[in-house]
């Protein structure tokens, strides 16, 4: 009789991994398995750096960093890493602006550190940066570097140290919904109790033929709706380098004391929701299957919460936060009546 997991984990960036984490940190049988060999640059996760910060627009992500900061100091601990460089992170705009106005609301409301910087101030603090006299700074003294190619390969270390398996270099071809999940893959069959799905930017492809259709743009952070398995061929096209001249051009123009040609470029792949909050929820059909999608370019430093969120959705907990920005339901057309595999 073949093996019955508590969860099996489709996806193995940093998302997946975090959940995977969680899951068996709290006794579950856990897989994770990945379609690339282990590690990869094909993906969203890769490379060396992520921003980290508690300045958001919107308060139930500011309140979800301030959970988020401690796991990542937790797993800095447990695995002797240092993964997080504390810089200081500012938002600078005209002093109009609503987006900061929401921003410091936001930090407010979630308790969170912040200095206003007054035109006068940003002048006087950061005289070598150029900006126009009415411009004004929302400073977040938490915000930081995340070293991002080390915290995934510490998440995944950590979940193998809490008796979980990895399987890489194995792709889902067909997923059988029931009370059971039979998972097929390029290699084997497995059975689970509770399937994870955080394919990042496959999530298309394996979401649609379960029956879910969500709004999902692919692309390289606001450029054009790409192909995952055809990512090679955009990274070097003509509107990519567009997009690094027009990052040269910002550097020139507003810190003058820097060199504006980047040393080293290396891009990764945006999935996308239309407003920009993530998907953590339930298949509508099959409640043991679990979706965690549309990370829409922000979802690295979250994603210790995040697998947390999801971790309690599949062992029928209750979450430790308001679901509701992050149901599919929000979306229309997301679900066929029936899904047929």
């Amino acid at each position: 009789m073949a093996e019955v997991w508590d969860a099996v984990v489709v996806g193995a960036g940093i998302e997946g991994s975090a959940t995977a984490f969680h899951l068996a940190k709290n006794g579950c049988k856990t897989l994770l398995i990945e379609q690339f060999p282990l590690p990869h640059s094909r993906g969203s996760s890769h490379g060396a750096s992520r921003i980290i910060r508690k300045a958001y627009v919107q308060q139930h992500y500011a309140r979800m960093m301030n959970e988020a900061y401690p796991i990542w100091e937790q797993v800095e601990r447990e695995t002797g890493t240092q993964l997080y460089i504390k810089t200081g992170g500012m938002l600078v705009g005209p002093g109009s602006s609503q987006e900061l106005a929401e921003t410091e609301r936001s930090l407010s409301g979630a308790g969170s550190e912040f200095e206003r910087l007054s035109s006068d101030d940003l002048k006087l603090r950061f005289p070598n940066l150029s900006f126009p006299a009415d411009y004004r700074a929302v400073l977040d003294p938490e915000a930081g570097v995340l070293k991002a190619d080390k915290a995934l390969r510490c998440f995944q270390d950590l979940f193998v140290k809490y008796g979980g398996r990895i399987h890489d270099e194995e792709k889902v071809v067909r997923i059988d919904p029931g009370d059971v999940v039979t998972l097929h893959t390029s290699k084997s069959m497995y059975k689970t109790r509770k399937l994870l799905l955080l394919p990042g930017p496959w999530a298309g492809k394996l979401l649609g033929p379960l029956g879910l259709h969500p709004p999902l743009k692919l692309c390289y952070h606001s450029g054009p709706v790409i192909d995952p398995d055809d990512r090679d061929g955009v990274a070097g096209s003509r509107g990519n380098q567009e997009i690094v001249r027009m990052m040269c051009d910002y550097v020139r123009k507003h810190f003058p004391g820097l060199e504006s040609v980047p040393a080293i470029q290396e891009s990764c792949i945006y999935t996308n929701t239309p407003d920009e909050d993530f998907i953590l929820d339930r298949h509508p059909q099959y409640r043991n299957i679990i979706i965690g999608a549309g990370f829409s370019g922000h979802g690295f430093k979250l994603a210790p919460v995040v697998g947390k969120l999801l971790c309690e959705l599949a062992m029928d907990k209750q979450p430790s936060y308001d679901m509701t920005p992050f149901s599919l339901n929000r979306f229309n057309n997301t679900a066929t009546p029936q899904a047929k595999l």
